[in-house]
């Protein structure tokens, strides 16, 4: 396989010499490509054979990767990579590299890579078609095996797992124009450079080169498997023309029901989701806590903060008890966690919240948008690290929230007021001496009832109990609850929007 040479004419301002004259990649080489794409008409992405489109979702399954082929395997490396074939389902090509040294080696497809099942492919049609995606396998609960710990396939999407964890949530190079009337844009990593890693390594870079009508970027991606998978993203895109709101960090996961939402026919589990709330850090100290719901129509709310320290999707309840699901274990599921490296100005953390008949489809999506809008052709710049959280995750310094329970509040009869309990668990709290006061808000359309605290021996912590009466049953409501000590704050801000009905 001969060594994949840059092209010099394009790139020429962005490569590093080195010693040698050999051309070595590095960020700027791969954000000097996406200047460039910007500066050209969008091309869409080569079309595959017919006979793969026309595979079934059982025949596409068919199609396995022969683990006997992982690209390293033979070098006996800490890492391995897989691929993911192309389909109906992901039918935009990736192309795959591998950097050894100052080289570019492209990965070429070859179908003798894969085991095609019962399916009557002519193979030799397929030659070069490229690539779906690819995943890295390295150790992370047992020494003796090579667990899969990240996925790219489709998009831009990717997602990871630490150790004990199973996959869940997602993650996204970008997000452009989601929730907005006009349609979603979904940009994609159309090229992939991945740097052989040394036989002792512990985190592997990777490359990527984003692209999609609007909108074109560099990527560079340091990943590190461990209790807590940690990414390391760098990233600087180019709009070719305006945006009116691209999403930054985005995060994609699936609220079905909860404890704070019932579901709405009868099912044995308590509980259906890969994230359970939202976390912000604002930069002015303060977290909030917002509990995820499944809505009736299309919900896009925000948090406006400036230079914000962190915000996540996150799955608190811990217990397979809450959930009862054997295969889906949604109590292994990761937390995601954002934290901004420098500044990133005013901005606002925006969650969008999609109406969702099943648990197969992902409904939440939550980013950071910033409040100036990026300039066309010119460089927008921004970091930050990814964690894949379970074992150890992000939490207030304070206290937080716990869990959220809903129900029919009544006093000697049922009626159709609201009841929530939330338990707040942290170490003010289990110091705490006296009774926390309860700070509640309740927004035009609704009207607080009635607030009470209890002691909570089991968690040792607090709940508070309130009662919500709803004004206008189609509209919804906005709650805003915290529990005080000698008038200081104890807790994050639980921050709820009771979808209307």
């Amino acid at each position: 396989m001969k060594p994949h040479l840059l092209n010099t004419a394009t790139l020429l301002a962005a490569v590093a010499l080195t010693s040698t004259g050999a051309y070595a990649l590095d960020f700027n080489t791969i954000a000097a490509q996406a200047q460039a794409l910007a500066n050209k008409s969008y091309q869409k992405p080569e079309a595959i054979p017919d006979s793969l489109k026309q595979l079934d979702y059982d025949q596409l399954r068919d199609i396995r990767w022969n683990p006997n082929n992982n690209y390293w395997k033979k070098e006996k490396l800490p890492f391995e990579m897989a691929f993911f074939h192309l389909g109906r389902y992901f039918d935009a090509p990736v192309h795959i590299n591998e950097v050894v040294g100052n080289q570019v080696k492209p990965i070429h497809f070859d179908p003798a890579l894969f085991d095609y099942g019962k399916n009557k492919l002519d193979t030799k049609a397929l030659k070069d078609v490229g690539f779906a995606g690819f995943r890295l396998h390295y150790p992370i609960n047992t020494p003796a095996y090579k667990d899969e710990v990240i996925s790219f396939l489709g998009a831009s999407y990717f997602r990871a797992v630490g150790k004990g964890q199973h996959y869940g949530l997602s993650a996204r190079g970008l997000a452009v124009d989601t929730g907005a009337q006009s349609g979603e844009e979904f940009p994609r990593f159309k090229e992939f450079w991945l740097v052989r890693p040394a036989a002792k390594d512990k985190q592997i870079v990777v490359y990527a080169l984003l692209d999609s009508p609007r909108v074109t970027g560099a990527y560079r991606f340091v990943l590190k498997p461990d209790v807590s998978t940690t990414m390391d993203v760098t990233a600087r895109i180019y709009t070719r023309d305006k945006i009116d709101k691209v999403g930054i960090a985005p995060l994609t996961s699936m609220f079905f029901f909860g404890a704070n939402q019932h579901a709405k026919y009868e099912d044995y589990r308590p509980q259906v989701h890969d994230s359970e709330g939202l976390s912000v850090a604002a930069g002015n100290g303060e977290w909030i806590w917002r509990p995820l719901t499944n809505p009736t129509r299309l919900s896009v709310t925000s948090f406006a903060t400036t230079d914000p320290k962190g915000f996540g999707l996150m799955q608190r309840s811990r217990g397979f008890d809450q959930y009862e699901d054997l295969e889906a274990r949604y109590e292994q599921r990761p937390s995601a966690w954002i934290e901004p490296q420098g500044k990133w100005g005013a901005g606002r953390v925006e969650l969008v919240q999609i109406p969702e008949g099943d648990e197969t489809n992902d409904n939440i999506v939550a980013y950071w948008v910033p409040a100036k809008p990026l300039e066309p052709k010119k460089a927008f710049d921004f970091s930050y690290r990814l964690s894949w959280q379970k074992n150890v995750e992000t939490h207030p310094p304070l206290a937080w929230v716990a869990q959220t329970r809903q129900g029919r509040g009544y006093m000697n009869k049922p009626d159709d007021n609201l009841e929530y309990a939330v338990d707040f668990n942290g170490p003010t709290l289990a110091k705490l001496q006296g009774e926390p006061q309860p700070d509640v808000s309740v927004d035009a359309n609704g009207q607080l009832l009635e607030k009470r605290v209890f002691k909570n021996d089991v968690s040792n912590g607090w709940r508070l109990v309130m009662r919500i009466k709803r004004i206008d049953p189609a509209k919804p409501i906005e709650l805003r609850a915290a529990l005080k000590s000698n008038n200081q704050v104890a807790t994050e801000t639980w921050s709820y929007l009771v979808p209307g009905q």
